[in-house]
This record gives structure tokens, sequence and C-alpha cells, in this order.
């Protein structure tokens, strides 16, 4: 369906009436909460401003440098199958876009698991991936061999993300995502293509701010973004891969 036709067949649309939006609280609200509430409304408005101050900023980054088309690994659009491996280059990530989002997955060559965190972030990535294909290349990338990758992606129930490993390749280090004596650094990099087809770096995103300090990659989660709205904050919550698959008992 496309977003004419939301606006001329879906009822939840074509009933609405022109003014009229969504109460920011019950009719039983006293004033004292109802002042407030607006008074949050401006922060989050001004929030909102600044975010996308932010973004502009970031769009407007002079050209990044240049990366070579290097050559990786990746195997089937079945993830729930290991081979035939295939080689695929950088360029080829894109799949037919301009720009190229790529999550770095903390998966190292000797480990069989993943950090939790980075695995949260890839959950929710899996359920967006169609959407987010439809105007950029997208991958996860990894250092561990092929068969570790997707075997964790199966144990994690990823059905649609593409996977990539760099294991053999010196890429991670050229980004800057893997350390001195190969520790792996969660992050998203966007990468795009100039006007004489040359793939440039346009910024990485770590989970970590130059000073150390944490929460770089807070909002691409919406599991900190929805804790975030609770009146207990986030807690003392921390991801972990022991979540079973299935739905929570309800």
């Amino acid at each position: 369906m496309t977003t004419t036709e939301w606006w001329t067949e879906l009822k939840s649309i074509t009933l609405h009436v022109e003014g009229e939006s969504a109460r920011l609280w019950p009719e039983s609200a006293s004033e004292e909460y109802r002042r407030a509430r607006m008074e949050l409304v401006a922060a989050e408005a001004e929030l909102r401003d600044r975010i996308e101050a932010v973004a502009a900023q970031r769009r407007a980054l002079p050209p990044g440098g240049e990366l070579a088309d290097r050559t990786f690994v990746e195997g089937p659009d079945d993830l729930s199958a290991d081979g035939p491996e295939r080689p695929v280059r950088l360029s080829e990530l894109f799949a037919g876009h301009d720009e190229l989002v790529i999550y770095h997955l903390m998966l190292h060559p000797e480990d069989t698991k993943a950090c939790a965190a980075c695995s949260m972030f890839v959950d929710g990535l899996d359920g967006v991936e169609r959407h987010l294909t439809q105007r950029t290349g997208f991958a996860v990338m990894a250092p561990a061999p092929l068969p570790v990758l997707r075997a964790w992606a199966r144990s994690r129930g990823w059905r649609r993300v593409r996977l990539v490993s760099t294991a053999g390749t010196t890429f991670l280090d050229e980004l800057g995502v893997a350390g001195s004596r190969g520790a792996l650094f969660p992050a998203f990099s966007v990468h795009a293509k100039d006007a004489e087809g040359r793939i440039r770096h346009v910024t990485t995103q770590p989970a970590d701010f130059p000073d150390g300090t944490e929460r770089g990659m807070d909002l691409m989660s919406p599991v900190w973004n929805l804790f975030d709205l609770l009146p207990s904050g986030r807690g003392n919550q921390e991801p972990n891969n022991t979540y079973p698959l299935e739905p929570a008992v309800r």
C-alpha cells in the first residue's frame, strides 16, 4: 500500500477530524499534572529540534576518506543454511543504493557468542531490515568465521539481515572499530558512493563517545528509548543472551 493509499483507504485516517490530535492525558489528570506535562512538551520539542540540527550537521560533513573495494564472505539469503559461501565486495553491499549502513557486531574470531548488547541491537535491526533496504544498503559485519556468525544468527532467530564476515581482512582496523589487541568496538558506520563511484566513509557512530562516556548509539535503540518513557527509567536493566525465542508468557 502506497502512502497515497494510506490517506484514501484507511478508516483510521479518513475519519480524522481536522484540528484533532491525541490527548496527552486522560480526563482524570490533575491541573498540576497538565501543567508539568506541557512543560515537558516544550522540552521534547526542543530536543526534537536539536536532534534535527545535529542530523543536518552530520549530513553537511565534508567528503570522508576513500575506501578500497575490499572482498568479504557471505552466505545464502536463507540464514538457516551455512553454505554455499561466496565472496562479496564492499561495493556490492550497497545493493543498488548510493549509501550503505553497516552494524559492526562484536563477535570475535575466537568466540562463539556475540556481545549481548550488540545482539539486542541486531534483534531490532532484523525486524526492520525490509524498511531499511528500501532506502539504503544494510549489512551486519563481524570478523568471526561465517559459519559461527550464521550459527549465532540462528540462535537469536534472525531471518532477514545480511551477514558478512570480515575474517582474514584488515577492514575493521582501517575503519577504527577494532583495537590494537583485537578487541572489537560496537558501532554503526555509514558509507556513500561519490559522483565518480568511489566508496567514501561518511561517519562512524560508536557506543562510546571519544571521552569514554556511554550512550553514543542510544538514539538507534527502541529498547532504551522506550525504557526512558517509564517512571522507573532504565533502572539496572542489561541485555543478555539468554532470552528465549518464544514470546513472553502472558
